[in-house]
């Protein structure tokens, strides 16, 4: 089959799209998918550059969201069969552990993930549990299932588990353009809360506004703490959405209302991150991380896109072997949706 993996950690020149074997059933309770596109996440950059590093072998087919046809399965397998359309959880946990027990894989403390700790869907083919294998929602292509899981799980589980948005309610969202702010925007409007968005681009925000971003603060130019006040009447927002982290942390905090929420999955900006604790207890503010979600989140979130006719917003779409280009355009920030790449 054909794949993009890494012999070693660095740059974009470490990608090689090549001829690798076929990955084969391990566990009568396996699947392989025969996958038609998967799309990009900013820790499949991190794991080519070896900043995530987990205990797996080299060389290593990168990307952990994918989607595809089932090609086979194992003999203990009855909620998939061949021929069935999938998307699929991107993690498995050791299935002895606490947190295994309680069907939460990604708090296991020997996770597994694909495309970093063994090989993910930058290839035609990909071995994963069965258990993990959902039907792809009705009325979803092949690159905008593939472009659901991580993204769309994340951002399920901050706002609905975690923050318990309720409609009417204000959220802030940083940094519109990437896979989980957008996800973030479309729940958020789909459940009735009002929704201002940041970035430093206007085109961004003029994007973001065609799908139903009510205001939008250009972070380049103005003081976005200081501006969704203002929006807000001096009160603050409900929920805050900061997946970019850095300077800026300690103005989401700002931006918040008493009894506010504050809600991460991850941090685009290594600059370090101050935090007001005074402004937390006094404000009774509650802070949440969040870390993709269990199986049953990941469910909602397809039946949330099922009946509310959702799809995710796809940026570009590259050819398998062009992903270098595809990372590359992530890393310029250039993007707005989820970039996938395509099989044939």
């Amino acid at each position: 089959m054909k794949a993009v993996r890494i012999q070693e950690h660095g740059g974009l020149d470490k990608l090689r799209y090549e001829e690798a074997a076929e990955p084969e059933l391990v566990l009568p309770t396996d699947a392989i998918i025969n996958l038609r596109a998967a799309s990009l996440n900013r820790s499949d950059i991190y794991s080519r550059q070896g900043v995530i590093l987990h205990a797996s072998r080299l060389p290593r087919v990168l990307g952990a969201d994918g989607a595809g046809v089932v090609a086979t399965v194992g003999d203990q397998v009855k909620n998939i069969a061949p021929g069935d359309a999938v998307c699929f959880y991107p993690v498995a946990g050791c299935g002895g552990c606490a947190f295994c027990a309680m069907d939460q894989d990604f708090m296991c403390p020997r996770m597994r993930v694909l495309g970093e700790s063994e090989d993910g869907t930058y290839a035609e083919f990909v071995r994963v549990p069965a258990r993990n294998c959902f039907p792809i929602p009705q009325g979803l292509s092949f690159a905008e299932s593939a472009a659901v899981p991580t993204a769309y799980l994340n951002a399920w589980r901050m706002l609905v588990t975690n923050g318990k948005l309720m409609p009417g309610e204000h959220v802030l969202i940083r940094g519109i353009g990437g896979g989980v702010a957008t996800a973030a925007l479309q729940i958020a409007t789909v459940l009735g809360a009002r929704t201002i968005v940041t970035s430093r681009s206007d085109d961004k925000l003029g994007r973001a506004m065609t799908m139903g971003a009510e205001q939008v603060i250009n972070s380049a130019k103005a003081d976005f703490s200081k501006e969704t006040r203002h929006l807000t009447h001096k009160r603050g927002v409900d929920v805050v959405v900061d997946c970019v982290g850095g300077e800026g942390w300690i103005k989401s905090l700002a931006c918040l209302a008493k009894g506010g929420r504050l809600l991460t999955c991850g941090a685009v900006d290594a600059g370090e991150a101050q935090t007001d604790i005074q402004r937390i207890f006094w404000n009774d503010l509650n802070i949440f991380g969040s870390a993709l979600g269990n199986r049953q989140e990941f469910c909602q979130a397809l039946n949330f896109m099922r009946t509310s006719k959702t799809k995710p917003v796809l940026d570009e779409i590259f050819p398998l072997r062009d992903a270098a280009a595809a990372q590359q355009r992530m890393e310029k920030n250039e993007h707005f949706g989820r970039i996938v790449l395509q099989m044939n």
